[in-house]
């Protein structure tokens, strides 16, 4: 396992850091020794993300960081995902400097760093290298869509959402481990490129991909992950929301590539507009409405909703949960406050032959 220091200037702790926040919570890829953030300098990132600590200090510039580590980190991962995918222009002189010093550049923007000149010479010069996880494969390597989850008998669970960063992912891989820790074989299948950094086994990097092609390289990664690991229940990442002007394409190929048997639906109901351009304050929709369409259009079933607790305090999570339960008659979980066992067991309960499964 490498070890890595992210780049998160400004940004840690915000929806736009939460390729370095989702990093700082799992990660099956790189050893995270660090983070630089110089307005959260000092603190563990951890507790800046979700309040547990975890023994990552926040730095306030890479030479701090490579001056406090025991070693130098072999990898910079630059930990944001912006609107529209460029790199903020402040972290190009740290994007230097860990080139110059021998380090390898990790990115999961739509700005592609190894086509920069000026990185690409410097990485040429001190033997680095720079990997842009968000570039598509070759033309003759993308596949088509060939309806190969109707071929599947394993469940497929897509965790969908209200909004972006709201939590999907985390809930999709909280999910899979507790199912797995129950005796239920289950994969988690990337749609992005936080999760491909954390160490995903099968997934694509969907927004990258064009769209003739967008449904049939997920289908393909899904029944790969199907093919090889011959799973009870397959766990997707959700990407955007069904309902976001902006990001509205993620949700539809999520949805046709794995023909959901079920859904979990993940809400952050503190927010008051979606996660965008903020002087648009575009609002979050109406999450009966939400489940509505999502239900309509997939012939399936929301069995679940995933709660985000951003803005909220953990009295104020219960209560909301408690009448969303009551409103919708289905789970309403935080994770972070309760964990995914009930998730895994509502699931189970809708799909009553994985009991057999059960340890």
């Amino acid at each position: 396992m490498q070890e890595a220091i992210i780049l998160c200037e400004g940004k840690l702790g915000e929806p736009t850091g939460k390729t370095a926040r989702g990093l700082v919570r799992y990660s099956r890829k790189y050893r995270i020794a660090g983070v630089i953030d110089s307005t959260r300098a000092g603190l563990d990132a951890g507790e800046v993300v979700d309040g547990t600590k975890r023994d990552i200090p926040v730095f306030a510039s890479l030479e701090e960081a490579v001056s406090s580590l025991e070693s130098i980190p072999e990898v910079l991962i630059i930990g944001v995902a912006t609107i529209g995918g460029r790199l903020p222009v402040e972290f190009r002189e740290s994007i230097k400097n860990a080139l110059r010093g021998g380090m390898d550049v990790v990115a999961g923007l739509h700005e592609f760093l190894s086509e920069d000149p000026e990185f690409s010479n410097i990485a040429a010069n001190n033997g680095s290298s720079i990997l842009d996880i968000r570039r598509e494969p070759p033309l003759e390597k993308l596949h088509g869509f060939r309806n190969l989850a109707s071929s599947m008998d394993a469940i497929r669970i897509p965790v969908l959402g209200t909004d972006s960063a709201c939590g999907k992912r985390t809930t999709a891989i909280e999910l899979t481990e507790s199912l797995n820790g129950m005796g239920i074989k289950t994969i988690f299948v990337a749609t992005g490129q936080t999760g491909l950094l954390q160490g995903a086994r099968y997934g694509v990097p969907l927004d990258s991909i064009q769209g003739d092609y967008m449904v049939g390289e997920l289908e393909n990664a899904i029944y790969q992950a199907y093919i090889d690991e011959e799973p009870d229940v397959i766990v997707i990442e959700g990407q955007g929301s069904f309902t976001h002007p902006a990001y509205v394409c993620g949700t539809r190929a999520i949805i046709s590539a794995s023909k959901p048997s079920a859904m979990i639906l993940q809400h952050a109901p503190g927010r008051k507009y979606r996660n965008y351009n903020p002087s648009l304050k575009i609002p979050l929709p109406d999450l009966e409405e939400e489940i509505s369409l999502l239900e309509e259009f997939t012939k399936s079933q929301v069995i679940a909703l995933g709660i985000s607790h951003e803005d909220l305090k953990p009295e104020e999570v219960e209560k909301i949960n408690h009448s969303l339960e009551q409103q919708f008659g289905i789970p309403a979980v935080d994770i972070y406050l309760e964990g995914a066992d009930r998730l895994a067991k509502t699931l189970i309960s809708h799909f009553p032959h994985l009991v057999a499964h059960l340890g």
